[in-house]
C-alpha cells in the first residue's frame, strides 16, 4: 500500500516527461515551417511577377494568348518598350501586361520615363498629345507610339448613349512588335474609279494596327493587278465595274489571287458585272434589298437591318464562342448553287421568312409582294478556288459604319478582321482583338446581407470557440481519469 503513492508520483513525472517531449517536438516542427515559408518568400520575391500571379478575371486581363507569346519567342532583334508615366502614376494592368513581356524574352526591355523629368522624349516619335501611361515600342530606326487612348478603348453604344471600355493593351503592343522588327508587312491594294466609299475610321485604324499596308489603283488605267498584291479589296462601290475590270479579277483568283468585296445593292440596282464574278463558283445574286420576315432576326423595328445568323467557320467560331450578333443593313441576297469551280462555304445567313424585295430602295412596303423572291439567302460566303484563289464576299454596302458596328458591339470589324487575316494568311500579331472590361456584380439584399454578417462574424466564431472548449475538456476528462 505504501508504493502506491511512489508508483503515482513516478507516473506523473513520466506524463510530463512525455508532455514535454511533445511540446519540444512541435516547437520544432514549427521552427521548420516557418523556416521552409521564409526560404519560400524570398525565392518567391526574386521571380517576376509573371511567374507569381493567377489570373482569375473573366476576360483574362492578366493573361497573354499564344499569339503574342509565338511573335515575341521568335524575336533576333532587340526591341525596347518606353513606358511613359509619372511617377506612383502607373496603371497596374499595364504594369502586369509588361512584366509578361519582360519575362518571355531577353530581347525586350522595358523602360520607364517619366514626362515630367523628359518632357521632350515623346516629340521625336509622335506629335500627338502625349497621355500618361502611353508606350513607344522602337527597334533600330522603326518606332510606333501608342496613346493610353489605343489601350483602354471607348465603345459608344448607341442605344444607351453610353460608353463600354475594353483592353487593347497586348493587341497594341504585340502589333507593335511585331511592326517594328518586319521590313515588309501585308500588302491590300484597294480598287478605286468607281465612287467607291471611303474606309470607316474603324476600319482604318484596325488595319494600321494590324500592320496591313494600303494602297489604291486602278483597273482603267493598268493591264494587271499589281504583283506585290496580297489581296484586292472592292470596297462599297457606288457603279459597276467594266466587263474588263471583271475578266482581269476573275483571272486573278483563278491564278491564285485573294480577293475581298464589300458591295450590295445600289440606289440603281444591281452591280451585274461585279457580282458576276461570283457566277463562276454557282452564287447568283438576287435583285433589290433583302428583308427579313422574323422578328428575331432584324433589329430597331427595321426589316432590312438584319441579324444573320452565323456559321461555323474559322472566321465566325470567335464570335459564336463569345455570343456576338453582327448587323448587316441594306444587303443583296445571295443564293449558292451548285459549282465545279472550287468550295463555297456560307458565313451569314438570313431566316427561312426572308425574302428580296425587288424594289430596291423605293420599298414602300415590308409585306412580300408580287415579284419578290422568296429567300432564304447566304449575306456573306467564302469561296475557295481550285488552284489556292479565294474570295470573301459581304453583301452589305453599310456593314462597317461606325453607328452599326457599335450597335454589334464591335462583332462587324472582328468579323471583317478576321476574314481579312484569312485571306492574308492568318499572321498571328493581326489576331489579337480587345477584351472587354465588362464586370458582373452579385448583389444582395440588406436582410441577406445581415444573415450573411451574423452567420461570418457570430456563428461561425461561437461554433469553432465551442469545438475547441469541448476538445480541452474532454483531453482533461481522460487525463483525470488515466491518473
Amino acid at each position: 500500500m505504501k508504493l502506491l503513492p511512489f508508483l503515482n508520483k513516478d507516473e506523473n513525472v513520466r506524463s510530463r516527461e512525455i508532455a514535454f517531449q511533445g511540446g519540444a517536438y512541435s516547437l520544432a516542427v514549427t521552427a521548420v515551417v516557418l523556416a521552409i515559408l521564409v526560404v519560400v518568400n524570398i525565392l518567391a520575391s526574386v521571380l517576376p511577377p509573371a511567374a507569381t500571379k493567377l489570373d482569375i478575371s473573366a476576360a483574362k486581363l492578366y493573361s497573354i494568348t499564344s499569339n503574342t507569346k509565338t511573335v515575341v519567342n521568335s524575336l533576333d532583334k532587340d526591341v525596347t518598350i518606353y513606358w511613359i508615366v509619372q511617377a506612383d502614376q502607373e496603371n497596374k494592368i499595364i504594369e502586369n501586361l509588361l512584366s509578361k513581356y519582360d519575362s518571355l524574352s531577353e530581347h525586350i526591355k522595358i523602360i520607364k520615363k517619366n514626362p515630367d523629368a523628359h518632357p521632350t522624349f515623346a516629340a521625336k516619335y509622335t506629335d500627338k498629345e502625349i497621355k500618361n501611361n502611353s508606350l513607344v515600342v522602337e527597334c533600330d530606326d522603326r518606332s510606333r507610339y501608342i496613346s493610353f487612348d489605343d489601350i483602354y478603348v471607348a465603345n459608344v453604344d448607341y442605344t444607351t448613349y453610353t460608353a463600354t471600355y475594353s483592353f487593347d493593351g497586348e493587341g497594341a503592343v504585340t502589333s507593335a512588335i511585331d511592326y517594328v522588327v518586319s521590313q515588309s508587312h501585308p500588302k491590300v491594294y484597294v480598287l478605286e474609279g468607281h465612287g467607291e466609299a471611303a474606309f470607316s475610321p474603324i476600319f482604318s485604324n484596325q488595319m494600321e494596327k494590324d500592320n496591313i499596308e494600303r494602297k489604291t489603283f486602278s483597273l482603267l488605267n493598268q493591264d494587271a493587278i499589281p504583283k506585290d498584291a496580297d489581296c484586292i479589296l472592292i470596297h462599297v462601290p457606288s457603279t459597276d465595274i467594266s466587263q474588263e475590270e471583271k475578266d482581269l479579277l476573275a483571272k486573278y483568283v483563278s491564278s491564285g489571287g485573294k480577293l475581298m468585296v464589300m458591295a450590295g445593292p445600289t440606289k440603281d440596282g444591281t452591280l451585274k458585272n461585279l457580282y458576276s464574278l461570283l457566277s463562276d463558283y454557282g452564287i447568283s445574286a438576287s435583285d433589290g434589298v433583302v428583308v427579313e420576315g422574323s422578328r428575331d432576326h432584324y433589329a430597331f423595328q427595321m426589316p432590312y437591318i438584319m441579324l444573320p445568323n452565323l456559321q461555323s467557320h474559322k472566321i465566325t467560331d470567335s464570335l459564336l464562342d463569345g455570343k456576338y450578333r453582327v448587323i448587316a443593313p441594306i444587303a443583296q441576297g445571295l443564293t449558292v448553287g451548285s459549282t465545279n469551280g472550287g468550295s463555297v462555304k456560307k458565313l451569314l445567313t438570313t431566316s427561312d421568312d426572308a425574302f428580296s424585295k425587288t424594289a430596291g430602295y423605293n420599298i414602300e412596303t415590308y409585306e412580300k409582294e408580287s415579284g419578290d423572291v422568296d429567300g432564304p439567302f447566304a449575306l456573306a460566303v467564302s469561296v475557295e478556288a481550285k488552284n489556292g484563289g479565294s474570295i470573301i464576299w459581304i453583301s452589305s454596302s453599310k456593314f462597317l459604319d461606325e453607328q452599326f458596328n457599335a450597335f454589334s458591339s464591335g462583332a462587324n470589324l472582328n468579323f471583317t478582321m478576321n476574314a481579312l487575316a484569312s485571306l492574308l494568311g492568318d499572321r498571328e500579331a493581326v489576331s489579337i482583338r480587345s477584351k472587354p472590361l465588362n464586370y458582373n456584380y452579385l448583389t444582395i439584399n440588406d436582410s441577406t446581407a445581415s444573415l450573411i454578417k451574423t452567420v461570418m462574424i457570430g456563428i461561425l466564431p461561437l461554433a469553432f470557440a465551442a469545438m475547441g472548449i469541448a476538445v480541452v475538456v474532454d483531453r482533461r476528462k481522460k487525463r483525470n481519469e488515466q491518473s
